[in-house]
């Protein structure tokens, strides 16, 4: 679990990002899940865009994201959600 603070500073490095991923009428599946958590083994923080045709609400998109990669849920803002994972082999980032 994230601290505030820890996702402040997470905030701040994902704002220059740009999103990789996009939900779309298909909502959620496995296939998405799998690349996602292969995205973040190597980035530790993606952005995921959820479409305007997505029929499912973007926080339940954000949640089932975060489970089913084993992340953290950083941030939800407009359509666009914040992942964060702890890389095993590339760390990059350091949590204060």
């Amino acid at each position: 679990m994230l601290t505030g603070k820890q996702k402040r500073f997470l905030r701040s490095k994902a704002h220059h990002l740009n999103p990789i991923f996009q939900v779309g009428k298909g909502g959620v599946n496995d296939n998405l899940i799998k690349q996602i958590g292969e995205a973040l083994e190597v980035r530790e923080l993606i952005k995921v865009s959820i479409l305007q045709n997505c029929e499912e609400d973007r926080e339940d998109v954000g949640l089932s994201l975060s489970k089913g990669a084993r992340a953290e849920l950083v941030q939800i803002i407009g359509n666009i959600i914040v992942l964060y994972k702890e890389s095993k082999e590339n760390k990059q980032l350091k949590l204060p």
